[in-house]
């Protein structure tokens, strides 16, 4: 047996190095109890805007949350419908079922995996209100052509940026592009709070108000509500997290970006397929994702030498029991069907040393 034991994901590392500042901050929070909401969210809201060169972000309790409100925001809701990629976390479509809407599957790219921009507008209908585009394992969707769609049938444009922190399209950050962008801090995130949280970033003033009120109970007063409103804040510890963690981030992801392309090049065994990586997408490689037949054997023969890799989503939304009522079937859309059966996600975490992925890169090849 090796020396290495390699996870997937290991959050341990990351916290051990900053565990000083975290739990210095942590006793601010609790000098002010500033526990919901209040100025370590506002403090946060304020840096995230920053760095996603965006006018606005909001603070809220989880990136499903965000999608909802977001959609809220919109005016979004009963009868209406709103496309999303077969291939994504389960909480895009969530967000969608929360507002009232229909979300309308399509399939991916073949080769980047994003949302199939040849595919969107066979789907759009008199209902359609939107589209939301995934920026999937940290890599940008084709904004542009997207947002030409969108334009052309008077849609919205929402980013699912949950785990594109940092990832840029054309050399800007994402997050600006849309109406609005939701993100997820949850802790396995590229910035991840100790604890649940997620956000919102927007250019227009009029949803920032609006999400500021939804989030918290439909009130801009204290005990008058002007709305259905929601219990949607971020806690000051999750944000106070955040705070420290935004610093390192683009440290971190730098890291990821070279430990992706030691991957890359390393990899060079033709059983093995990677995501293609568009010259106008910049990464931050939240997950690397590689898809290979018969995964079943991979994944055993790496657990023999000590390597974990994970699966990010054997099951695509489509055929999930939760929406069987909308009568999808197998086939249905098949690259996204292709990538759930066969996807395996490898080790992928800045703290990993290069003797580490050295040596998962050398199994890979002997595979």
């Amino acid at each position: 047996m090796n020396e290495f034991h390699i996870p997937c994901l290991d959050l341990k590392k990351q916290h051990q190095q900053i565990k000083k500042e975290i739990f210095e901050i942590f006793e601010k929070v609790y000098d002010q109890t500033a526990f919901s909401g209040g100025a370590f969210a506002e403090d946060f809201e304020k840096s995230y805007a920053s760095f996603c060169r965006t006018q606005y972000a909001v603070s809220v309790n989880n990136g499903t949350s965000a999608l909802h409100l977001a959609l809220l925001a919109l005016g979004i809701g009963k009868g209406d419908e709103v496309i999303i990629p077969a291939n994504t976390f389960i909480a895009t479509a969530w967000g969608v079922t929360y507002s009232g809407a229909m979300p309308v599957f399509v399939d991916c790219d073949l080769e980047t995996w994003e949302i199939d921009v040849s595919k969107l507008e066979e789907k759009i209908t008199d209902k359609t209100r939107a589209i939301i585009g995934v920026h999937l394992y940290g890599q940008p969707f084709d904004i542009d052509a997207v947002k030409q769609i969108c334009t052309r049938h008077k849609l919205y444009l929402l980013e699912d940026a949950a785990q594109a922190q940092g990832a840029r399209y054309k050399g800007i950050p994402v997050g600006g592009f849309g109406e609005m962008a939701c993100f997820s801090f949850y802790p396995g995130k590229n910035l991840g709070a100790c604890g649940e949280a997620g956000g919102i970033t927007t250019n227009n003033e009029v949803y920032y108000k609006h999400l500021q009120s939804l989030k918290n109970h439909g009130s801009n007063t204290r005990y008058l509500h002007d709305q259905v409103g929601y219990n949607m804040r971020m806690g000051g510890l999750e944000a106070a997290s955040l705070t420290v963690k935004l610093k390192y981030l683009d440290g971190w992801n730098t890291r990821r970006r070279y430990l992706a392309k030691k991957y890359q090049q390393g990899i060079r065994n033709n059983k093995i397929a990677m995501q293609k990586q568009p010259d106008w997408a910049q990464s931050v490689y939240h997950l690397f994702v590689v898809t290979v037949e018969e995964r079943g054997g991979l994944i055993k023969y790496l657990n023999e030498q000590n390597i974990f890799p994970a699966l990010h989503y054997p099951v695509p939304c489509h055929l999930q029991k939760a929406y069987g009522n909308l009568n999808y079937r197998q086939g249905d859309f098949p690259n996204a069907e292709y990538l759930a059966a066969n996807c395996v996600s490898l080790p992928m975490y800045p703290e990993l040393s290069d003797n580490e992925i050295d040596f998962v890169i050398e199994c890979l090849n002997k595979y």
